[in-house]
């Protein structure tokens, strides 16, 4: 598979770990992961930000290895969040899983399902 990213000069640059534009070509298979809650498998919920979106992260992880595939196939990702105070703790939590990895990347401020869960996180993986 090949992989391009893409800033361009001419609009806003990215700030946080992602890039504007994912160019994909010859790839063999395209995952789509619906979004993954703050939730263990025994249906825990971690307290606090930063334990649900670690767990989160657990769990996106969890599904891309489900599928044969790792975080290194990320191409996009959309975040929810229940508060736009966690912007910058979940950009941490997030850099901190995605490490150098720049995919597309949406946040969004929304009322999430349960009202408990502070975020919400689905991706796309390519190989």
């Amino acid at each position: 598979m090949k992989r391009e990213t893409f800033n361009a000069k001419n609009a806003p640059q990215p700030r946080g770990g992602y890039s504007q534009a994912v160019k994909l070509e010859n790839f063999e298979k395209l995952l789509l992961v619906s979004g993954q809650v703050p939730m263990t498998s025994d249906d825990v919920l971690p307290d606090g930000f930063e334990a649900q979106a670690r767990q989160v992260w657990l769990n996106v992880d969890a599904q891309l290895k489900a599928a044969g595939m790792g975080k290194a196939d990320i191409v996009k990702v959309t975040t929810y969040l229940a508060d736009r105070h966690h912007v910058m703790a979940n950009r941490e939590i997030r850099n901190e899983y995605l490490g150098s990895l720049a995919p597309a990347m949406t946040v969004v401020i929304a009322g999430i399902f349960d009202s408990s869960w502070l975020l919400e996180v689905e991706v796309v993986a390519a190989q």
